[in-house]
């Protein structure tokens, strides 16, 4: 497994903090690993490395003048379909290149305000929509772990940035398992916040005004939980609650690994090894509930309005769009489903379950509707593996990726930790903890 050993974004903050290092070296030193690690991989596809390097400069100042800031003078890249005033935002589309937004985010805005440097933007696939990073602006993106592998999408290129250590924080979006599919292939840590916890504002289609979508989430992707949980703070709208479990002999875990989504033995094998450490550590541990919904029944619903949110922005994907009438329907599903998940997570901390039921892929030319995945021997529609992250999109729910361990090629596999409504520092906090069982 790819071996990365830069300090996190919270480490490189006390040490610029303390005088160990400044954010003028954080920066040149990150834009010397971008330069010196992307080129096989081209992950960081626009680079903003002057402006970078004058807001280090006044993040030095800042702190000579007695400022502090929890990320000041951390070097960061963001995902290309987030707003940075000055910079393209495309989403991977030739018509849109000349786009150029004249206002950050709110999300940035906010990560800016924290101290960040952000150096640049990371690739995406055309529409943010697939598990690839290629797209005819900027071409294709690179698994760091295997260069003839996907990173995974849509944040394919934010994932691949971390992993080969160009930079310690990352900002990404997921509908489709945007942000936990590609931490999963690149062995980082990537959250998908609760439904609305974010403002989507700053991350609307070019060119539109950028109402919110049904599914849609921003959230950070890091090296470490403490990231993860310091970044979803900064730009969180309101005030998540802290972990109520800070033990895992105080937890209940619900395991899924054999719904009816196909998943790899090494998979499968991977996330049961985890929760039965985490039984050692006397977490109770069930793997059947009552409780648990029809993971298949809720995958066709998610589909379902899944591609009606894409096709509203891409009429060529030749779906049949409801009317208002069945719309609604569809939203009266969403909230059943909902309902659902509260009474399941009135027994349980956590779900445990897999990201995907494969590692990175190879880069596959073919559309998502033509592509294929070899499992346990047996070729899959490519569609199906949306089931896995379908468990947390379809009902808003937080979930992180973690990882966990590797496949026998090398590459990383990541455990996907689910759980209750805004309870997303508890999935956090139990990532850091499973983490900590080696």
């Amino acid at each position: 497994m790819l071996e990365v050993s830069e300090a996190g974004a919270i480490e490189t903050a006390r040490r610029i903090a303390k005088g160990e290092s400044s954010a003028l070296a954080e920066c040149e030193a990150a834009i010397a690993r971008i330069e010196e690690r992307d080129p096989p991989i081209n992950a960081v596809v626009v680079r903003d490395f002057d402006r970078a390097r004058e807001a280090a400069r006044a993040a030095d100042a800042a702190l000579a003048a007695g400022e502090t800031k929890p990320l000041l003078g951390v070097p960061m890249t963001v995902k290309e379909s987030n707003d940075v005033a000055g910079l393209p935002t495309t989403w991977g589309l030739e018509a849109h290149a000349g786009y150029i937004p004249d206002a950050d985010g709110p999300p940035i805005a906010r990560l800016k305000n924290a101290g960040v440097v952000i150096l640049g933007k990371t690739n995406v696939p055309p529409m943010l929509a697939d598990w690839q990073a290629n797209n005819p602006v900027y071409g294709r993106t690179n698994n760091p772990h295997d260069l003839e592998r996907v990173p995974g999408g849509s944040s394919g290129g934010a994932a691949a940035a971390l992993a080969a250590g160009m930079v310690p924080l990352e900002f990404g979006s997921d509908i489709g398992g945007s942000i936990r599919v590609p931490a999963h292939y690149c062995g980082v840590y990537g959250h998908k916040p609760s439904y609305g916890a974010i403002t989507l504002e700053g991350h609307g289609f070019p060119g539109t005004d950028g109402a919110d979508l049904p599914l849609a989430v921003v959230g950070p992707l890091a090296r470490n939980c403490a990231d993860i949980a310091l970044a979803l703070d900064i730009v969180s709208d309101i005030a998540l609650p802290r972990p109520r479990k800070q033990a895992l002999s105080e937890c209940r875990l619900l395991v899924v690994t054999d719904a009816a989504f196909a998943v790899e033995d090494a998979i499968a094998a991977a996330v049961e090894n985890r929760a039965a450490a985490c039984e050692r550590a006397g977490a109770t541990v069930d793997r059947r509930s009552d409780l648990l919904p029809d993971l298949g029944a809720l995958h066709a619903q998610y589909v379902g309005m899944l591609l009606t949110v894409l096709a509203v922005r891409d009429p060529s994907m030749g779906v049949d769009m409801p009317k208002l009438p069945a719309w609604f329907d569809m939203l009266d599903a969403q909230a059943r489903c909902r309902r659902q998940w509260r009474a399941l997570f009135e027994d349980y901390d956590a779900v445990l379950a897999p990201v995907a039921g494969t590692t990175a892929f190879p880069h596959d030319p073919k559309g998502m509707d033509g592509r294929m995945l070899t499992i346990g021997g047996e070729e899959v529609p490519f569609g199906a593996q949306f089931g896995w992250i379908g468990i947390a999109t379809y009902p808003g729910l937080p979930a992180i990726s973690a990882p966990i361990g590797e496949d026998a090629a090398g590459l990383p596999i990541g455990l996907q930790i689910i759980g209750g409504y805004h309870q997303d520092h508890q999935v956090i906090e139990l990532a850091k903890l499973i983490g900590e069982l080696g």
